[in-house]
């Protein structure tokens, strides 16, 4: 038998007020999450991250999802509830650290590999008998999804692009993930979805969903549709 698991990530606010944690949905994320809804495809179960935003994306989306605790955002420590901006001009090298080490956290936070490592646990954990799934998730906890699924290394994890509300599919046969990525819908087509990322990363080059590399000088804030 086989796992199937579809992951959306819900929409997010604008830079401009972008931090770090949870949030409500701006009104244009509001709009997205409304637009895909005749484009979703039926699934068996859908499961939801505990965030508020994840919540708002599951009802606006005409969708009753379980929570699931293992799809809970990073744990950002004594970031949460700041913005990039204060943190940079606080702390900048811890904050540096965090984007180039994946050992390195925020303070009192959780660190890029715990991450992947607790995604990775939750997929392994997955009954074989669940259908098709779709899960209403973080931006973060769908790149350390595809950081197991690919075998990546977790210093990988800030190259994948994760655009909102499009699919992003696993299939495991036989122990093994493959990955499908999903078409992106054309009434949320051209929107540009705001996260607490790195303005300037020390990454050259950045790994899009559709196989492709581009060259990135500003890798961060942006993750483009």
């Amino acid at each position: 038998m086989s796992v199937s698991l579809t992951f959306m990530c819900a929409p997010v606010g604008d830079t401009r007020d972008a931090v770090f944690g949870d949030g409500l949905l701006s009104e244009h994320g509001l709009r997205e999450a409304r637009a895909a809804r005749a484009a979703l495809p039926p699934y068996s179960l859908a499961i939801r991250a505990p965030s508020i935003r994840c919540a708002e994306t599951v009802g606006d989306l005409g969708l009753e999802a379980t929570v699931e605790p293992a799809l809970r955002d990073f744990d950002y420590g004594m970031w949460r509830g700041r913005t990039v901006g204060d943190v940079v001009m606080d702390d900048p090298y811890t904050y540096a650290a965090w984007l180039t080490d994946p050992d390195a956290a925020p303070p009192g936070g959780e660190s890029v590999r715990q991450l992947c490592r607790r995604t990775a646990h939750w997929l392994s954990s997955l009954p074989h008998d669940a259908g098709r799934t779709l899960a209403i998730t973080e931006p973060a906890v769908v790149r350390a999804a595809l950081v197991h699924a690919l075998s990546a290394p977790a210093t990988a994890f800030w190259h994948f692009d994760v655009p909102p509300l499009s699919p992003v599919s696993l299939t495991s046969r036989g122990g093994r993930w493959h990955l499908r990525p999903g078409h992106i819908s054309p009434e949320i087509a051209g929107t540009t979805r705001a996260v607490p990322m790195p303005c300037t990363a020390a990454q050259d080059r950045r790994v899009l969903l559709w196989g492709e590399t581009v060259s990135d000088e500003g890798y961060g804030l942006f993750a483009r549709v």
